[in-house]
């Protein structure tokens, strides 16, 4: 049991180091995105998706570390959260704080990187609203107004003024 306790540990560590790399790479990713900047960008996701690759080999090492704990102390893998293994350790205080230690560190980066990733996904969001804006600027300036012609019955019989239509013929 003790064995398993230190390699749970030890996973939890690295699973939080990397949590608070992945953290950094997101607020690096936000002035990126404020700047606009495409290339940088795109080398920030990059490094972001290789922390990740190794968050999710972690991960998976913890939940088979997790599943031989469980199994040992005879308890159900689905519902044994990691807090209730904390209290299970009250006999043993020195490994109960080193892991309250590390599941309290690990929830914190995950938190933060959650924080970050939701102000980044708001810029972006504005990024592309503004987008969005400028096409339809662009869209509106190039139609042009209507033309004001009339009929014979005071009928408005306008066309659309545009590039065609409107400027300088030099052969007349």
């Amino acid at each position: 049991m003790a064995s398993l306790m230190e390699n749970l540990i030890e996973v939890l560590e690295l699973e939080s180091s990397e949590y608070e790399n992945l953290l950094g790479l997101s607020m690096k990713k936000t002035p990126v995105i404020v700047a606009g900047n495409m290339e940088e960008l795109a080398k920030v996701t990059d490094e972001e998706q290789d922390a990740v690759s190794r968050i999710n080999r972690l991960e998976q090492k913890r939940q088979e570390v997790f599943a031989d704990i469980a199994n040992v102390i005879n308890k159900d893998v689905n519902t044994l959260m990691l807090t209730d293994l904390i209290e299970i350790l009250s006999n043993r205080p020195e490994e109960q704080q080193k892991l309250a230690r590390v599941h309290d560190k690990l929830k914190s980066a995950v938190y933060e990187v959650k924080r970050v990733n939701e102000q980044n996904r708001i810029l972006i969001e504005n990024a592309l609203e503004m987008v969005e804006f400028d096409m339809n600027m662009l869209q509106a300036m190039k139609m042009a107004p209507e033309t004001a012609n009339y009929n014979k019955g005071a009928y408005n019989t306008g066309t659309h003024m545009s590039a065609e239509t409107a400027g300088f013929d030099a052969k007349q």
